[in-house]
């Protein structure tokens, strides 16, 4: 089910009109449903629903809004945090210490004691110092810190370079050939309890096949441990399942993904822990924005709107596909140039694509835009912080505000020497 439809002529979410949204919080705003985020929450689950022990952690990273974490948290979701901010937003919106997963490559000694005395439920361990620092300041405090060591598979998950983690030149976790010595070296340190591995190759992933073949290592270094004496209780398989973002793309199914997951992991006798992140938020959110002008162009028009790089970066970093689609559209279409005010030539979302057409003053939206999309937002040019919205059936509301550029220069300071 699509939860953002034309009823009517115009685009809604849920019960609400875009239109509304737009005149009573203004635009940019993104703008989320509730009920997308509980489907797909709930299709992730029943995808696993042949594997025999799982633990679902929500990647918070693709969007931490408070909101979107309850909605996840009553879900049964728990999650999967790198960095100590995330993992306070994790508590606050309800889910409980023991269902975080901690990754991340830069995790300071405090971040690491605060999860630590959080009692949050698993270390993802990046490279062997980590383990040995998280089991002295555990020790130290007569606790013990659940881990797992993340290894590199040395698979190409191929999606975009720079969203790609798996490969031996990717700076996260540790060789998986050098594993089993780094493995033994921690298990018997007082403090540490390691557990088993974790991987993670990547992210919009559009095929499975790298991911079983990652499984495949990891099931061969789950038995080299093993049969070193090792206890091997669990194994975190990330996340990175993609979404469709255009025509043409067709990302696995979650039945697909879980009948693989099932199949490849038959036999191991651990708990498995996923990370989704992108699968459950991507296609839950749009960026809802306004026409400002459609500029004459040498081949084609620019439609200057009020959204912009600081706003959804994806294009800007990673030429990024969002649809654009008018909120009201006259069944017209246009050869153009979408592009934001902000003062870079990178500020464009989409150059000589056809889409419906629209004018000044005219709303839009830039579909597929619920994961890194207002959690990777900036104030470059001095501009606003984006709000977000979240819709729950005919109502909506405000769950994050507008923070306005007069708010921001309040925070700052001119030495009194100046």
């Amino acid at each position: 089910m699509d939860h953002f439809h034309y009823q009517d002529g115009a685009l809604w979410c849920e019960g609400v009109p875009m239109t509304r949204i737009a005149a009573e919080v203004g635009t940019p705003v993104y703008v989320y449903s509730a009920a997308a985020f509980r489907q797909r929450a709930r299709e992730f689950r029943d995808g696993l629903s042949t594997v025999p022990d799982t633990h679902l952690a929500y990647a918070i990273k693709a969007n931490p809004n408070l909101a979107v974490l309850r909605v996840l948290a009553d879900e049964g979701y728990g999650a999967d945090v790198v960095s100590g901010g995330e993992m306070a937003r994790a508590l606050a919106a309800g889910m409980p210490a023991d269902g975080i997963v901690f990754s991340g490559v830069g995790k300071t000694e405090a971040e690491l004691v605060r999860g630590l005395e959080a009692g949050i439920g698993q270390f993802n361990l990046e490279l062997e110092e980590e383990g040995v620092v998280l089991a002295r300041l555990a020790a130290e405090r007569g606790l013990t810190a659940t881990a797992v060591l993340r290894v590199n598979p040395d698979v190409d998950a191929g999606t975009h370079a720079k969203i790609s983690t798996g490969r031996k030149e990717n700076k996260f976790g540790v060789p998986i050939d050098q594993a089993p010595a780094i493995f033994a070296r921690l298990a018997g340190l007082p403090g540490l309890s390691l557990e088993g591995v974790a991987i993670h190759i990547g992210s919009q992933l559009m095929d499975l096949a790298p991911l079983e073949a990652a499984y495949a290592r990891v099931k061969r270094l789950v038995d080299e441990l093993r049969a070193a004496g090792h206890r091997i209780a669990r194994v975190d398989l990330g996340g990175g399942v993609g979404v469709a973002y255009k025509a043409g793309d067709v990302p696995p199914t979650l039945a697909d993904y879980g009948a693989m997951v099932a199949r490849a992991t038959r036999g191991w006798d651990v708990k498995l822990m996923f990370e989704p992140g992108r699968a459950i938020a991507g296609n839950a959110g749009v960026l809802l924005t306004e026409v400002i002008w459609v500029k004459p162009g040498v081949v084609h028009p620019y439609v200057i709107v009020d959204a912009a790089m600081n706003d959804l970066a994806r294009p800007a970093l990673y030429d990024a596909w969002h649809d654009f689609a008018a909120v009201t559209p006259d069944g017209e279409r246009m050869m153009a140039n979408i592009a934001g005010p902000v003062c870079e030539t990178g500020d464009t979302f989409a150059m000589a694509r056809e889409v419906d057409r629209v004018a000044k003053g005219d709303l839009a939206v830039f579909r597929t835009a619920g994961a890194y999309g207002a959690t990777m937002a900036s104030t470059y040019n001095s501009r606003a912080l984006v709000p977000e919205v979240l819709v729950d059936g005919d109502r909506y509301a405000v769950v994050a505000d507008r923070i306005a550029a007069e708010t921001i220069l309040a925070a700052e300071r001119v030495p009194e020497w100046l």
